[in-house]
């Protein structure tokens, strides 16, 4: 296959056309037509539907767009570090974050990062839905216990686990009675297993607080309104001086947070920096470090 026809069609796919790329790359717009025409050819597949103001990716150069840009751009990089005489990591570094570990956490590693890799162009969006890492051209999502994917590798870089906190002056009631609850999401009364040092136990949670962020159940929880399913590391601090009290463990509720990447992309240098890095920050991955990191 031609590499330079393959990156042509790869930068009219990029821009959305030909008229486009031309413009945005300084290539000249006949010969990006031409190269397309000319893979296309050899490859006896149509890549793009031309319609007379229009241009669309066919499924076929749909495909082929999502499986070589990124591996394309991965060569280009590897060229100019080698040219640079060195691993050096540089070019963009893509990242997406669930939001409580963007909001305690995330700010910090990255301006650690950033001053530690200056060429590096550090770039994290905070969203807690899976996103397609190939479609949406990220280079490491970090996610909650994540599910099996044959197309993702990674590490666990962080532990932690649920717990059942109240204000001290919140008393716990007798089992079967509901007690006040603040929750994340819906509403409704709610069942809560826990472990606690006297064994097994159950608390009947009726919410009068529904919130769209566990940092807004948290603050409201200190309040004394109700009580809270929350991660250990988050209120680590609040139970060390006693502003929250500790009822339960819940059970069976151990969080991984795991580090992705492609399974089928060279694990770039940047990558491969920012995965040291999480570790240098969270050597043994414990709740205890990550609550020191937040409070910190």
């Amino acid at each position: 296959m031609d590499l330079v026809a393959l990156t042509d069609f790869n930068l009219v796919a990029r821009h959305g056309g030909f008229g486009k790329a031309a413009r945005a790359t300084g290539r000249p717009k006949a010969t990006l037509s031409r190269r397309v025409t000319e893979l296309e050819a050899s490859l006896e597949l149509r890549l793009f539907e031309r319609g007379a103001r229009s241009l669309k990716l066919t499924e076929e150069g749909r495909a082929l767009h999502e499986r070589t840009a990124a591996l394309l751009t991965e060569l280009d990089e590897t060229a100019a570090t080698i040219a640079a005489g060195g691993d050096r990591p540089r070019g963009r570094l893509r990242i997406s974050a669930p939001l409580l570990f963007s909001q305690t956490a995330m700010g910090r590693i990255a301006a650690g990062f950033a001053l530690k890799y200056p060429d590096v162009r550090l770039e994290i969006t905070t969203e807690d839905r899976a996103v397609d890492m190939i479609e949406e051209g990220y280079d490491v999502v970090i996610r909650v216990n994540p599910d099996p994917d044959e197309s993702l590798v990674g590490r666990a870089f962080l532990q932690d686990r649920l717990v059942v906190v109240a204000s001290p002056d919140l008393v716990r009631p007798a089992a079967e009675i509901p007690a006040p609850g603040v929750v994340r999401g819906a509403g409704n009364r709610q069942t809560w297993n826990v472990v606690t040092a006297q064994g097994p136990a159950t608390i009947v949670i009726d919410p009068i607080l529904a919130l769209s962020s566990l940092i807004m159940v948290r603050d409201a929880v200190r309040t004394g309104v109700g009580a809270a399913r929350l991660p250990i590391s988050l209120v680590s601090h609040d139970l060390a001086d006693g502003t929250l009290r500790h009822w339960g463990d819940i059970e069976g509720s151990e969080i991984a947070l795991w580090a992705l990447y492609p399974s089928r992309r060279l694990l770039s240098a940047r990558v491969s920096a920012f995965l040291d890095y999480l570790k240098l920050a969270f050597p043994n991955g414990t709740p205890d470090e990550l609550a020191a990191y937040i409070g910190r």
